[in-house]
């Protein structure tokens, strides 16, 4: 199967979806249709240029969809018509992108998909006010379906509500520890913070797949643990492709961006603690400079090659999607859509970019 093909052609359909919801230009209808009815007069312009056209400046600049993906794979995979939920695939993905450009502002980041980041471009207050929006826009397509079963919604606001929760817990991790506070640090925390940070949205949209599409809780729950295993297994990719990618323009972000953050990636938690000691300070003290120095990157990383971290993530991060779809593989029926989430699954896991 060519997952990279089915997903260059569920792009444009999930792209429609949200526009659906969160329009391209400012109008008095739209501005009706997201806020309501104004109670004394909406200002269009500030509506186009401090928030629909930043949202759109980032959502144009590519991503892999994988998370609606995703969600549509597992509603096809538990007998519903994929079609059907379109409108619901795009929540996680726009709730993504507003992590995304929330998370440029807490890393200082320069660079996302290739371009300036949004924050950059249009100014941290309009970024933080277009993240936050990001995180509630998608919901309209829940309020805009009057058919919903109240059980099946409620579910999803469950879902929705937890998995929110978590990604804020992952966050403060994230930023605690690449401000250098890492006593007791070790491998476990890390991939928990990895499970909440960058697993929560693919275990929301497989979960909220699962609930649409009405299955068991023993699927629910499989299918939540695999989708956060291929977010963590997702975020080490990353980590090695930020430190080993040659072409960064495919790549879209600055060289060594983890390391001028100062933060401590599966490979740096596995350098600290096999590295010869005068090696793990090294480390240590080079994250804690969070330098754009490019020889001190090098150096940072000839550290992890030395103490063999790159390989054992990659590994790492193999042997937990792995234990995962075993798992999903016993409680989902034969079909297409089981066959698609595998496909996805070992495409994610084998990226080069």
């Amino acid at each position: 199967m060519d997952i990279e093909k089915t997903l260059l052609e569920l792009k444009p359909k999930i792209d429609e979806r949200i526009e659906k919801y969160i329009a391209r230009s400012a109008s008095k209808k739209y501005a009706e249709f997201a806020g309501g009815k104004a109670s004394f007069s909406h200002d269009l312009s500030a509506i186009e240029n401090a928030l629909l056209k930043p949202i759109w400046d980032l959502l144009d600049r590519g991503g892999k969809r994988w998370r609606p993906a995703l969600f549509l794979f597992v509603v096809e995979a538990l007998g519903r018509n994929p079609d059907d939920y379109l409108d619901f695939a795009m929540i996680p993905e726009v709730v993504h992108n507003g992590t995304l450009m929330v998370d440029d502002i807490e890393d200082s980041a320069e660079l996302r998909r290739g371009k300036p980041c949004t924050h950059k471009t249009f100014g941290e207050d309009v970024a933080i006010n277009a993240g936050n929006a990001m995180y509630y826009l998608p919901l309209k397509a829940l309020s805009e379906h009057k058919e919903l079963n109240k059980a099946v919604l409620e579910h999803i606001y469950r879902i929705y509500v937890e998995e929110m929760i978590n990604l804020s817990l992952g966050q403060a991790m994230d930023i605690w520890w690449h401000k250098g506070n890492t006593e007791g640090l070790n491998e476990d925390k890390y991939l928990q913070m990895c499970a909440f940070k960058t697993g929560t949205l693919a275990r929301m949209a497989a979960r909220m797949a699962a609930a649409f599409a009405e299955g068991t809780q023993e699927q629910e729950d499989a299918l939540g643990t695999l989708a956060e295993r291929i977010g963590v297994g997702f975020q080490i990719q990353d980590d090695v492709l930020d430190i080993t990618l040659k072409d960064r323009d495919d790549f879209g972000k600055s060289f060594g961006n983890d390391i001028k953050e100062g933060k401590r990636t599966l490979m740096v938690v596995h350098a600290m603690q096999n590295a010869p000691k005068n090696d793990a300070n090294r480390l240590r003290e080079i994250l804690d400079r969070h330098t754009s120095d490019r020889k001190l990157a090098e150096e940072a990383i000839a550290i992890l090659e030395k103490a063999n971290s790159i390989d054992y993530a990659k590994a790492r991060a193999k042997e937990l999607i792995e234990n995962a779809w075993n798992d999903v593989a016993e409680v989902l029926p034969e079909g297409a859509g089981k066959e698609k989430i595998h496909a996805l699954v070992e495409f994610l896991l084998e990226r080069k970019r």
